[in-house]
């Protein structure tokens, strides 16, 4: 006999009501057969032959002898039992946890001997339903309650619960608190009539349970003991998140320890300064594990600084990723003055060697790196690490090939110990953007733990310093030539006004059948041409006159759009509008803003010659998104956002910082004056906005303009010209059209008996000024400065209606000739002409000084009509 049959047969179950149910059903069946051919032949015994029925018995007889003696011999078995089924019994009556198996009725069918010994049941009689036996204590009673309502749901479960005393009167556990597991799952008995059966185990599991309390309470000192150490620790991630810390470290930093959650501490938010660059430069192997010990500071929560010595330990993935850590903090003492002891000198040298912030390295007389601070590591961490300084990396591995040669010199002077070594200015090896200058010193008295140094080299980053340097190198070439285009428009408009006048004094002169008239006229236009290119001049100097209003860039770009498809119709380009939400309003000249916009697209269309898109988008951006531009001289401001973007051809970068400046183009000789960007920067720039262009070769091309939003206040009304005016030819043929408009309702445009002061240091102007006027019949004097114009007033005793004065005169300029009329005339009336903008000493004058003003270069009419206005006015 077996093992399993021994175990099996030593103790069987105390109930088995599911056994050969289908056996005796057959023998029942077998035994109606029998008795029903019995009684048939009693029957029929009359109706069948002898011969027929001494054959049947006689065969019978056979198979009975066969059948009896095969069973005798142990060849058929009466009730057969298959050997899986006996095993899976004997399995089951063998189980070291109670089994009881029930219906839905709550009928027991089978339970087993360790069910019986667990609950003290010695015989099939003494089994209890798992109701009556748990339902007398509460807390088996509702785990009870819950397994059965989850069976009954189809859904498996498992409870625990603790009972005073044990369910039987045996236990290895003794008779003190037991605690069971009580496991319950579903099992369906035959397929056919889908009879359900509910397994329950039973499993006491008290001395588990004493050994995990056991095991916990162990836990509990060991991380007591942790916690209390005289020493910090915490453990980190791969990413660097805390994910513990002890008590100790805990109030040494600050950190309460409530509020502490694993991952809401990073290791950069304990360590000061540039600690995590000694912290991170520590790397395992691929697969390894490496320790260090480092000096650094760490960061309490109130901001003060606590000097510790880590042994950090961390360990590296397969792949070479970096893995968790472990680290044990260590105080450092702080020394009294009289211990004056080597490591105290040294951990104070260390502590200070790392939180300079300069980068700072040693190096050995062939250009070896001995030793480096912190801020090196991290300065120079994507170039070199820990480990290739352990094994002696070369200092030019850190310099740019173009000034590796001028640094083997500097180390040369070092080796002779020369001083005032010129320092180096380079750029990163890999990283055309940084700069570094380095500062090499020789080392005069070696150490003896590193007697081969021969230098010691400091780096500092300065690609901020570079920035600043080429901005303000870009920014006064930019006024400079400012400055100069401004004089060159103030000059050349003197020349224009003088040619305008002349050419009007001509043309009333001459009939248009004269053979000159065709050529006075060409002499016009072309002044009006040369017009123009001063007003884009003034609009680059920023000395054009600007008439700002309150604008919603919403409905300028929206009535602009028709202008601008008309301007590239005819090519395969196309205009997409971007429209922001609830846009903030600007204050900015309309006039001159339409001319940005028009400007921008149009060299995007040139920028496009097989086609593309052209987009306009508008946005708000806040004081908080400013930053994140990453552009320079930026203030942090509300603005409205204006993009004009193409996908042409692109701006190379040699050219990027050129494109602003006047008469700078790269379009073909006679296709552009070069003044279109120009005028667009001075425009945006005198509205108080910043332009900032960004570009790629091949993939196009944005402008991206930031003007500041507008506060509306509720301010007095501030005087304004008597004359609208602008600088431009356009404009000035605008004032004609005003003037016409004028004409076309009060032609009468004579002086009469008017006396008009006429004060111009450039003589054609002012004695084409004086011809035209009296023409109109105007009593005219003439003065060459402000100093003879007050003399004239008082040969005149201030008899004189109108002044009409220059800005920019020798001797006393146009607003203080102003001021000193009106301390004696009060009421005089006053024009202004100038080339340049009115705003440009209009802030010079009194708040509530009145005046006309009349932009150079100006025509007869417009002359006529801005000294008709103002004393109609």
């Amino acid at each position: 006999m077996t093992r399993l049959q021994q175990a099996g047969d030593g103790e069987g179950p105390l109930i088995d009501r599911g056994a050969r149910s289908g056996t005796a059903i057959r023998i029942v069946l077998l035994a109606v057969v029998l008795l029903a051919a019995a009684a048939a032949f009693v029957l029929f015994k009359d109706q069948l032959e002898s011969e027929i029925v001494l054959g049947l018995l006689g065969i019978l007889a056979m198979v009975g002898i066969f059948f009896v003696v095969s069973a005798v011999i142990g060849f058929v078995e009466v009730m057969p039992q298959s050997q899986s089924d006996t095993l899976a019994r004997r399995f089951l009556a063998s189980q070291p946890e109670g089994l009881l198996i029930a219906d839905e009725q709550g009928r027991v069918v089978y339970a087993n001997a360790a069910f019986g010994r667990m609950t003290g049941a010695r015989s099939e009689a003494d089994v209890q339903t798992l109701e009556s036996l748990l339902s007398r204590h509460r807390e088996s009673g509702e785990a009870l309650y819950r397994l059965t309502n989850g069976l009954r749901e189809g859904r498996n479960g498992s409870e625990e619960f603790r009972l005073i005393k044990p369910l039987g009167p045996m236990s290895s556990a003794g008779s003190g608190p037991h605690w069971y597991r009580l496991k319950a799952r579903s099992l369906v008995e035959d397929k056919q009539d889908k009879r359900k059966l509910f397994v329950w185990q039973l499993t006491d599991i008290t001395t588990e349970r004493d050994d995990q309390e056991r095991f916990f309470r162990e836990l509990q000192s060991a991380i007591d003991y942790l916690d209390h150490a005289p020493a910090g620790f915490f453990s980190a991630g791969r990413k660097g998140e805390i994910f513990y810390i002890n008590a100790t470290l805990a109030e040494w930093l600050g950190v309460d320890l409530t509020q502490f959650s694993p991952g809401s501490l990073f290791v950069g938010d304990l360590v000061a300064g540039e600690g995590m660059a000694l912290i991170q430069s520590i790397q395992a192997e691929p697969g390894l594990e490496k320790t260090e010990t480092v000096d650094l500071d760490m960061r309490r929560t109130n901001g003060q600084i606590l000097p510790v010595r880590m042994v950090h330990k961390v360990r590296s993935a397969r792949d070479g990723a970096p893995g968790e850590s472990r680290t044990i903090v260590l105080a450092r003492p702080q020394e009294r003055e009289s211990e004056n002891s080597a490591s105290a000198a040294s951990m104070r040298f260390t502590r200070f060697f790392n939180n300079t912030p300069m980068a700072i390295a040693s190096v050995d007389g062939e250009g070896r790196i001995l030793r480096t601070n912190a801020p090196f590591l991290k300065l120079f961490s994507d170039i070199v690490s820990r480990d290739d300084i352990d094994r002696g990396e070369h200092f030019r591995m850190v310099v740019h090939e173009s000034d590796r040669e001028a640094f083997a010199q500097a180390l040369s002077a070092a080796k002779n110990r020369q001083v005032d070594i010129q320092p180096i200015d380079s750029r990163h090896p890999q990283n055309e953007v940084r700069h570094f200058r380095f500062y090499v010193n020789a080392v005069i008295d070696q150490s003896d733990e590193a007697p081969e140094e021969a230098a010691i080299v400091y780096a500092v980053e300065v690609t901020d310093q570079k920035a600043l340097e080429t901005q303000m190198a870009q920014t006064q070439k930019m006024n400079a030539v400012g400055t100069l285009a401004g004089g060159i428009a103030h000059d050349f408009n003197n020349v224009l006004t003088a040619i305008l006048l002349s050419s009007d004094h001509l043309l009333l002169q001459a009939r248009p059948a004269d053979s000159s008239f065709a050529d006075l006229m060409e002499i016009k236009r072309n002044a009006n041409r040369a017009a123009v290119l001063v007003r884009q001049l003034l609009a680059f100097s920023r000395k054009q006159t600007m008439r700002p209003s309150v604008l919603n860039l919403t409905d300028v770009i929206g009535d602009l759009r028709m202008l601008v498809d008309r301007l590239i119709s005819g090519t395969n380009v196309k205009l997409r509008v971007d429209f922001g939400r609830d846009l903030w309003p600007v204050k900015t000249d309309l006039s001159q803003f339409e001319q940005v916009l028009i400007n921008l697209c149009v060299n995007a269309r040139d920028a496009m010659p097989e086609g593309g898109t052209i987009t306009i988008s508008t946005h708000n951006i806040d004081a908080g998104q400013v930053n994140s531009y990453g552009y320079r001289g930026l203030p942090e401001e509300d603005y409205v956002l204006v993009e004009v973007a193409d996908t042409g051809t692109g701006i190379a970068p040699e050219i990027m910082d050129k494109i602003f400046e006047p008469f700078f183009t790269t379009k073909d000789v006679g296709k552009g004056t070069g003044l279109g960007l120009a005028m667009v920067y001075g425009i945006v720039k005198q509205s108080g906005g910043y332009i900032y262009p960004e570009s790629e070769v091949g993939s196009g091309t944005v402008f991206r303009i930031f003007l500041p939003r507008h506060i509306v206040e509720v301010q007095p009304e501030a005087p304004v010209s008597a004359l609208p005016a602008d600088g431009s030819a356009e404009a000035g043929a605008a004032a004609g059209t005003a003037a016409n408009s004028e004409a076309a309702t009060s032609t009468d445009l004579t002086g009469k008996s008017a006396v008009v002061l006429l004060v111009e240091d450039e003589e054609a102007v002012r004695r084409g000024g004086k011809r035209m006027l009296e023409t109109r019949g105007y009593t005219v004097h003439e003065a060459g400065s402000g100093v003879e114009a007050l003399e004239i007033m008082k040969e005149l005793d201030g008899a004189v209606d109108i002044v009409v004065s220059d800005v920019v005169m020798p001797e006393m300029d146009g607003p203080s000739l102003l001021r000193e009329l009106r301390k004696d005339y009060p009421d005089l009336k006053f024009i202004f002409v100038s080339g340049y903008a009115e705003d440009a000493f209009a802030r010079n004058l009194p708040a509530d000084a009145k005046f006309g003003f009349l932009p150079k270069p100006f025509s007869l009419k417009q002359l006529a009509v801005a000294v008709r206005e103002m004393l109609d006015g």
